[in-house]
């Protein structure tokens, strides 16, 4: 693994892209991009500051997630409850995108994926027992190839009888320095730690492989803090969220703490989904979700204690829409974006730089079943 250019340098330029909009020419435009748990396909959203206009909507099967290449020329998405994983490419003057290519990947249910920081290799997890990791090579082109890496995930499934059947793998994540991948694996309680092989996409596990969670917390996804070596694994089966102490050098997991990601007064179910680190690294957001119709689905807004990295008590905001699967903050850290895959919305709000703290929400997009949101 040795690219000609810096892995942090791509992965803070990839990230920005992901997570909303930063520098850009005066005037330009600035587009979102929405994947779906239903047949709405990938829809692309020209965005104002109050609401966004629909500018394209492309008919594809269950696009549930997105990754875009570093350089915003490419656009990636998994199908969900299918085999596919499709590229696309995206005109920077407009927004809209244009079919690369679909590829089968001979596993079921693709969840996440995410590029590699040499913009050589797509990598993407697949839920269904028993679940893996894949590596799919990346042309010049954008065009992506027949998979060329395969990593099993081993463990004995955790006690829940409907959820932890097998290996479950929900997110591939890149630690932030481009080395490690991270991938919380819901059916084993445990969260791998791995290697990609940049010039062949061969994919091994580290040595040791895994941090083992309780069980029946279903690790489902993580988020690292920006200065600190400390990263967060958001539960769903037990909504929490465990803060880790992340070797770099060793690429291993060390558990510190864990806490409800519900607040104290949620005695319903509640499954949680998605967490996400402030840019200044002084706050966490997690989403949950709550039986439907019955609630609570929240935001919940974690300080960070600034000497150990570990979470502070928590304070919890309505999430305005219902079942808020993914959530995400722009590069300044001045809002959030919530996808509540329920009630077919996407609701933005304001952030309290001093506290945390949401207000101001507004419902800027309807998109069938909104299960990402990636910006351009």
């Amino acid at each position: 693994m040795s690219p000609s250019v810096s892995r942090r340098s791509v992965l803070l330029g990839s990230a920005a892209a992901v997570i909303g909009a930063g520098p850009r020419r005066q005037g330009a435009a600035r587009f979102a991009y929405v994947g779906s748990r239903k047949d709405a396909g990938i829809t692309v959203w020209r965005m104002g500051a109050a609401r966004w206009e629909l500018a394209q909507t492309v008919e594809t099967y269950r696009p549930n997630f997105l990754a875009w290449s570093a350089d915003q020329r490419r656009l990636y998405a998994v199908h969900g409850d299918a085999t596919q994983v499709s590229g696309f490419a995206a005109d920077p003057g407009t927004g809209r995108l244009t079919p690369l290519n679909t590829v089968d990947t001979g596993r079921r249910n693709p969840a996440h994926l995410a590029v590699d920081p040499t913009g050589r290799w797509l990598l993407v997890a697949h839920v269904t027992p028993p679940g893996s990791v894949t590596s799919l090579p990346i042309a010049a082109s954008g065009r992506l190839g027949a998979v060329t890496g395969v990593l099993q995930l081993p463990g004995t499934p955790g006690p829940h009888k409907t959820e932890q059947l097998g290996s479950n793998p929900h997110q591939v994540v890149f630690d932030p320095a481009g080395r490690w991948i991270v991938i919380p694996d819901r059916g084993l309680d445990r969260v791998f730690t791995a290697v990609l092989d940049a010039g062949t996409g061969a994919l091994r596990l580290n040595q040791p492989g895994w941090s083992q969670a309780r069980e029946m917390e279903g690790p489902r996804h993580v988020a690292f803090h920006p200065k600190r070596p400390v990263a967060y694994v958001v539960n769903e089966l037990r909504s929490t969220v465990t803060t880790y102490r992340w070797d770099a050098a060793a690429g291993t997991l060390h558990p510190l703490q864990v806490l409800p990601s519900t607040p104290p007064t949620a005695t319903g179910n509640s499954r949680a989904a998605e967490v996400a680190v402030a840019p200044a690294g002084g706050h966490v957001y997690v989403s949950n979700r709550g039986d439907p119709g019955t609630g609570p689905d929240t935001i919940g807004v974690f300080g960070v204690d600034p000497s150990t990295g570990t979470l502070l008590p928590g304070s919890w905001f309505a999430a305005e829409g219902s079942t808020p699967r993914f959530l995400c903050l722009d590069p300044a850290g001045r809002q959030l974006f919530v996808t509540n895959e329920g009630s077919g919305t996407v609701v933005g709000f304001t952030v309290d730089p001093a506290g945390g703290g949401l207000t101001g929400a507004r419902v800027l997009a309807k998109a069938g079943a909104p299960a990402c949101v990636v910006f351009r």
